[in-house]
């Protein structure tokens, strides 16, 4: 243990602390901006300077060493002069539309000034940063203007996503973050996962906003407004709205929904099951027919995006399966809808996501026919929550609701899609009984869970060992896929996410860290474990959609409907 002493108190920290973790262990704020919990120190935007005792200049706690002994000011006139001085000059480059802006009220700049009751008049004439708002994603939205150069988007997309789409350009007080040679996100290798939004800590990055569209057809009484919910939502949308992290609210979530207008609520976890069925059957298929092998599952979009684009010779290896939101898409259209003696085109068909690749998702070409998509918006949780709190809706005191018919009866097994190795547990809970016909013991895969990048089980069905691996952030991803390419991965089976954590760390929902990720987690197998139905295969809803519409999995119109074909986007990376 070292001691040192922060504002004339006393704290013994392990050795390996910073002055910023000695100072927290004392309770005494010190401002940051470019420091995160989860990601490496840059110590670039030195807000965090403090002073200590001996040293001629100020040092950034956040990156500085606690040492014996030594003795430490947060608060001098030296530090708070500094500090002054840095938020000026941030300013300088700053917009000043904080009503506007997404990140109002939810700002780590804001909360600074605020802190600081920074009230002075600017000393510096004000200099936009960047060439204008970059709108070319249908998932993220970057406003230059915004911009502090913390690196902390850079970090998530190049270090954790190794995605490489955004770069510092430029030097100094001319320095802009934004994709490289001067492109537009569309045309870099951004795959739409949103990570770079949640490490954004002001309004730079943020969620591509379809609100208006959906009041607009909400409002619209010749359009028969119809949404989806998927599972994370009802884990991560309380938390948007003030409450605890891991807080579940699925029977309030449809009822805020009814409220809002929609005139049917359906729950993706039905379309989850679906989604079983029809890789389950494909993964049997491939198992006993020597198909291509290891088969990776295809439901999140920013990774489907990823393999296209940096391993488009392994497009073989995903399912042909599309991911739950496709799947329900096109049953709206094309069973729903008739059975309203509607057409597709009068059904406006909404979902709700903790996914912005689920925007991208969307707007595919497969996803849709006749000159239509099957999907027409997509909202995430940092949406939504803004509409109920534009509708005036006490989400806290609203009372529960079911979810509608035909769509509204899901499973376990559907609701632990939304965390990381939760795609895996469901697929084994119903391929080892459909393969053996015999009942699972135990219907908890626990070596698929948790936080750790890689995980690997080896599952007997019948006859056949299945060797499985689970990868949840693009970095994870990037590793197996480099296995397979090389030929060490003797896996028949692989689960990739592309956020870390799973859906329940999508960019669409509030902004996390891994200590939030924790409650989201313990929230969904906890939900899980309270629901009568835990397994895909036994869902009667999706067995009477079977009987009376599809026929059998990996039949001719499941496979019309519900499976889809990828495209080679490597030249993004030209």
């Amino acid at each position: 243990m070292i001691r040192l002493t922060i504002d004339g108190k006393e704290v013994f920290v392990n050795e390996g602390a910073t002055l910023l973790d000695a100072a927290r262990k004392l309770n005494i704020r010190i401002p940051t901006l470019c420091y995160h919990p989860d990601q490496e120190v840059k110590a670039n935007c030195r807000i965090c300077m403090v002073e200590v005792e001996g040293r001629p200049g100020l040092v950034p706690a956040c990156a500085f060493p606690a040492r014996e002994g030594l003795k430490v000011k947060t608060s001098s006139p030296r530090v708070r002069q500094a500090r002054w001085n840095i938020l000026e000059l941030i300013f300088a480059h700053h917009s000043k539309d904080c009503l506007q802006c997404s990140r109002n009220g939810n700002c780590e700049l804001q909360t600074i000034s605020q802190e600081m009751h920074f009230d002075r008049d600017l000393r510096y004439e004000q200099a936009q940063r960047g060439n204008g708002k970059d709108l070319s994603s249908p998932s993220i939205t970057i406003d230059p203007s915004k911009c502090i150069a913390c690196n902390r988007c850079i970090y998530a997309c190049s270090e954790i996503q190794t995605v490489h789409a955004l770069a510092r350009g430029k030097r100094g007080f001319n320095t802009v973050i934004s994709p490289s040679y001067g492109r537009k996100l569309s045309e870099s290798p951004c795959v739409g996962c949103g990570q770079c939004v949640q490490a954004c800590p002001v309004g730079a990055l943020s969620v591509r906003d379809d609100r208006q569209k959906v009041w607009k057809m909400l409002d619209n009484e010749e359009k028969i407004t119809v949404v989806q919910v998927a599972p994370a939502v009802r884990i991560t949308i309380a938390e948007a709205l003030g409450e605890d992290p891991g807080v579940v609210s699925t029977g309030r979530l449809v009822t805020a929904l009814k409220r809002l207008g929609f005139a049917r609520v359906f729950d993706t976890d039905f379309t989850a099951d679906l989604t079983i069925m029809e890789e389950g059957t494909e993964l049997i298929e491939r198992l006993t027919n020597g198909g291509t092998l290891p088969m990776i599952t295809s439901c999140s979009p920013g990774w489907i995006k990823f393999c296209e684009t940096y391993y488009p010779d392994l497009l073989p290896h995903l399912s042909t399966c599309k991911s739950p939101q496709g799947m329900f898409g096109a049953l709206i259209k094309e069973y729903f809808a008739p059975r309203l003696c509607k057409s597709p085109q009068d059904v406006f068909s909404v979902s709700v996501m903790p996914c912005t690749a689920k925007k991208f998702e969307r707007a595919r070409t497969e996803l849709g026919r006749n000159g239509y998509l099957d999907i027409d918006a997509v909202l995430t949780v940092q949406e939504l929550a803004r509409m109920i709190d534009q509708a005036g809706i006490d989400f806290k005191a609203l009372p529960e609701s079911n979810f509608d018919a035909p769509f509204g009866l899901g499973s376990g097994a559907g609701e632990i899609f939304g965390a990381t190795g939760g795609v895996m547990e469901a697929a084994l809970r119903s391929v080892y009984e459909i393969v053996t016909g015999e009942e699972l013991a135990d219907i908890e895969f626990k070596d698929v869970r948790g936080f750790e990048g890689i995980k690997e089980a080896t599952v007997q069905v019948g006859s056949i060992p299945v060797k499985v691996a689970v990868a949840h952030g693009l970095g994870n991803a990037r590793k197996l896929m480099d296995q397979i390419r090389e030929g060490k991965a003797d896996y028949q089976f692989i689960e990739i996410m592309a956020c870390p954590g799973g859906c329940i760390g999508g960019g669409g929902n509030p902004i996390k860290n891994w200590a939030k990720m924790e409650h989201r987690a313990k929230a969904v197998y906890d939900t899980d474990r309270k629901l009568p139905l835990r397994k895909s295969h036994q869902n009667q809803a999706v067995k009477r959609l079977y009987d009376e519409y599809l026929g059998q999995p990996g039949g001719h119109l499941s496979h019309e409907l519900l499976h889809t074909h990828y495209t080679d986007r490597s030249d993004l990376l030209k």
